[in-house]
């Protein structure tokens, strides 16, 4: 669902996910899997072990108090 910057992370899109990167893999795709919306550090590690690997996330940068920190916290979830 389309939205708008700040919105929450839905994660009934992770099985999504999951499925359309197995189909996208087993068909030699090997390209970026992209997701975009509520994404910050603590949902991060669950949509990269669902196949993403490029996350949009501009909100939990921009609007964190240590926009380093924040970015640190994205490149290495826990």
């Amino acid at each position: 669902e389309p939205g708008f910057a700040g919105q929450s992370f839905m994660p009934e899109v992770l099985p999504k996910v999951e499925r359309f990167a197995r189909w996208a893999r087993s068909r030699g795709y090997r390209g970026e899997i992209a997701v975009d919306g509520g994404v910050k550090p603590s949902n991060a590690r669950s949509i990269i072990d669902a196949g993403a690997s490029l996350l949009v996330a501009a909100t939990a940068i921009f609007r964190a108090p240590d926009m380093a920190e924040a970015i640190a916290a994205l490149k290495d979830p826990r």
